[in-house]
């Protein structure tokens, strides 16, 4: 795979998220945005290692700019694995220090880390030291029993001194028994005042907001204070604000594309997964936010979610709903 030609910002980014951010759902977002950097969901170094690595790693030239998450705690494999996402052109490689999951927890990986910044700062030198590709972690403001500000200043000094000089802090702690990932991404309170004091008292290190951001004017907002802002759930679920970012946080003249050209854009690389073996729904699944909010809205959704396991002909349903895109 080609190395990207695209200079990698993290103004603005969309974030990792599980059985969401595979490839075909990165692939439509950049039909969206050129700028936003984009995440693959969590791979652990066990995947990677032990597994098809291909399929892990697998993606389109379009997608870059792109970064790959690991989730893992052992420096050797870590390093291993990031000497596999170099050799695939990955512009990013991204240790997880967030996911709050018990499964997770199990084998040292997410958000248990930040009980342990020296085992981080182990992992993020270790890799480093294997590649030229940058490497940032993802975490946290804290966990439960390790939530002061003193211990996050603590994490990210520690982490800082191996060498790491960007960070994305979703701006909750985590609470690792009792509550579900959805829960920690709901219950404890968002803290934007503690990641603003971060990036104040760190002021030479990249700080990326993240958690519960909504709207571009938010981002446009967040970014007097932070280097960079990254969306999660909002960006997959309405994902045509994607549209708007590289004009109004990247500066670029160009108009946002419509609704109705983003499906088209998907078509040839819907036909080809079909031709491929592969099912419309792997790809349409993740394009069901683009309709929200007009007549029609509904139907789309029905048509690529429902209808199209019932259908001999499932191209001919997203022609039906790109009709419904008309002049949107």
């Amino acid at each position: 795979m080609s190395i990207a030609a695209k200079p990698l910002s993290r103004r603005f980014s969309v974030a990792p998220m599980m059985d969401w951010t595979d490839r075909h759902c990165r692939y439509f977002l950049r039909q969206l945005s050129s700028q936003a950097l984009l995440y693959t969901e969590m791979v652990t170094t066990g995947a990677l290692l032990h597994n098809d690595a291909a399929r892990f790693l697998r993606y389109d030239s379009s997608e870059h700019p792109l970064a790959l998450q690991l989730g893992g705690s052992n420096p050797g494999e870590l390093a291993a694995c990031a000497k596999m996402a170099e050799a695939h052109g990955y512009d990013e490689v991204n240790l997880n220090v967030g996911c709050p999951s018990d499964r997770v927890q199990n084998n040292m990986i997410g958000a248990c880390l930040m009980g342990h910044p020296q085992l981080v700062a182990d992992c993020v030198k270790a890799m480093q030291d294997a590649v030229a590709t940058p490497v940032t972690v993802k975490h946290r403001i804290g966990i439960n029993g390790r939530d002061s500000y003193a211990e996050l200043c603590d994490f990210v000094g520690t982490v800082r001194d191996a060498g790491c000089t960007s960070f994305t802090v979703h701006a909750r702690i985590a609470i690792l028994e009792g509550l579900s990932p959805k829960e920690n991404r709901e219950v404890p309170p968002l803290r934007y005042d503690v990641a603003a004091q971060l990036k104040q008292d760190f002021p030479d290190l990249e700080i990326i907001l993240n958690g519960g951001i909504k709207t571009l004017e938010e981002c446009q907002q967040h970014l007097a204070t932070f280097d960079g802002v990254m969306l999660g759930r909002e960006a997959y679920h309405n994902p045509y604000l994607l549209a708007q970012v590289d004009q109004l946080l990247f500066g670029l003249e160009q108009p946002p594309l419509s609704r109705a050209d983003a499906l088209a854009r998907m078509h040839p690389y819907i036909e080809q997964h079909i031709a491929s073996g592969g099912l419309m729904h792997h790809i349409t699944r993740h394009m069901l936010g683009l309709a929200q909010g007009f007549p029609g809205a509904r139907r789309f959704r029905q048509l690529l979610s429902v209808d199209i396991h019932k259908s001999k002909d499932p191209l001919a349903l997203l022609d039906q709903a790109g009709e419904l895109l008309a002049g949107r």
